[in-house]
């Protein structure tokens, strides 16, 4: 299953790529954006490909293998991004790609704890090498409190307190460690049929992102992509979450006429003819911005 990537056309035009510019995409995933980078940067561009998921990385490698241009692909998050491209003798580059959309492959493994669908071990962590908290470890360790604050700040989880209740009452008599567990104890809560999206899709996206430290970690790259690049390089960031698409749109506003000019006023969403073949993309929002 491979990942379709959000926004294609719209993103590698907006970041104004030419033969030679060293480009870096951050959230490498399946290659599907960088193929399209290659193509543009191609025969003496560079590509720089982060992902903290060694499994992506890898089929990225695959999938790109057959395209002759210098690849340097690096398994680290990308809120290290400075410290990368220092270790690679890169002071400035001319472009930077980040989506925050989670990968499609990562969702169909089974081992990885990130679907409602199948019975997994709760575990959400895209590095599984170098993390330590998982899901399992959110549900059964934080307080009633916490849980519904995730709940409801992260995946605008309506019943938020009251999963959270039942969290902590099941819990008590046995570890929740199986993602069908979790699903059970939020079909008590909400029942199926009212939404078109899964009663448990939200509290799943609330504990992904608590895992992974996701805004955390935007706020923590924003600075150091501005940074690395070269005047007239350019930054396209690609939300899925209202809360993410807040932490960029703040960034960029405060840095806009003094590092950076941004391109579009208003996020560039995907097409109807897009949003038909990959519903997915429906909360997906583009903001770019240029060196000055």
């Amino acid at each position: 299953m491979r990942h379709v990537p959000v926004l294609l056309g719209e993103t590698i035009d907006s970041l104004k790529l030419k033969p030679g510019n060293i480009v870096v995409d951050c959230t490498l995933g399946d290659g599907g954006h960088s193929e399209e980078i290659i193509k543009k940067i191609q025969p003496n561009g560079v590509l720089v490909g982060i992902d903290a998921d060694i499994e992506s990385l890898e089929r990225a490698k695959d999938f790109l293998t057959d395209y002759k241009i210098e690849k340097i692909f690096i398994n680290d998050n990308f809120s290290n991004l400075d410290e990368i491209l220092k270790n690679n003798n890169l002071e400035k580059v001319d472009g930077i790609l980040m989506d925050f959309g989670w990968s499609s492959p990562q969702f169909a493994d089974r081992n990885r704890g990130f679907s409602f669908q199948t019975d997994e071990e709760l575990d959400m962590r895209y590095d599984s090498q170098n993390q330590e908290l998982t899901a399992k470890d959110i549900i059964n360790k934080y307080s009633e409190d916490d849980l519904a604050e995730i709940f409801r700040k992260y995946g605008d989880e309506k019943n938020s307190k009251k999963i959270a209740k039942v969290i902590v009452e099941k819990r008590k008599a046995k570890e929740i460690s199986k993602t069908s567990e979790l699903v059970e104890i939020i079909l008590t809560i909400n029942k199926k049929g009212k939404e078109k999206i899964h009663p448990a899709t939200r509290v799943f996206q609330a504990l992904r992102i608590e895992v992974n430290n996701e805004l955390g970690v935007i706020k923590e790259v924003l600075p150091k992509a501005v940074d690395a690049l070269n005047s007239n390089g350019r930054l396209a960031v690609i939300t899925f979450h209202s809360l993410e698409d807040a932490i960029v749109k703040h960034y960029f506003k405060s840095q806009s006429h003094k590092t950076i000019n941004i391109i579009n006023k208003k996020p560039i969403t995907c097409s109807q003819e897009e949003l038909k073949n990959n519903p997915r993309a429906r909360s997906a929002k583009l903001r770019v911005i240029e060196k000055i």
